[in-house]
């Protein structure tokens, strides 16, 4: 299963989710059978680590992260590369029309669909709350396991 997380910047939820899903992939020693990777929608933070708050969130659950990971933009080629393009928000679902403006093989949703209640996952940059975002991701992670 090839999996790519996509919010805003890819500095908060969407690498957030990248280490959250590895780290239950590791913890059921699926490693092998999963490929997971984040990006942006927006070119604003490229080539920019993982936001400084967000690395803590993962540190503080015990979560481990690349702390070489760097921001990159969705690209029309991630279609093919990737069964499931996870957005944490439905504007990231609208700005990824503008890279991938079609999705023949259904392989775009909102993350906490999976969890059957098709909400956003807060924005911790505008909230400053990364608690309820890791909280919603783990969730989301945890349903998309099921």
């Amino acid at each position: 299963m090839r999996v790519l997380f996509v919010c805003h910047g890819n500095i908060c939820r969407s690498p957030m989710a990248e280490f959250i899903l590895k780290a239950l992939v590791r913890s059921r020693g699926q490693e092998g059978a999963w490929h997971i990777e984040s990006a942006a929608v927006s070119t604003e933070e490229i080539g920019n680590p993982i936001y400084p708050p967000a690395k803590r969130c993962l540190s503080q659950h015990g979560v481990p992260f690349d702390k070489e990971k760097r921001a990159r933009q969705v690209t029309r080629a991630d279609y093919d590369r990737f069964d499931r393009i996870i957005c944490m928000d439905a504007w990231n679902l609208r700005l990824i029309k503008r890279i991938i403006p079609e999705d023949p093989e259904g392989k775009i949703h909102l993350l906490m669909s999976y969890t059957g209640v098709g909400r956003d996952v807060a924005d911790p940059w505008y909230t400053d709350d990364f608690e309820t975002a890791f909280q919603d991701i783990l969730e989301g992670c945890e349903a998309m396991l099921m």
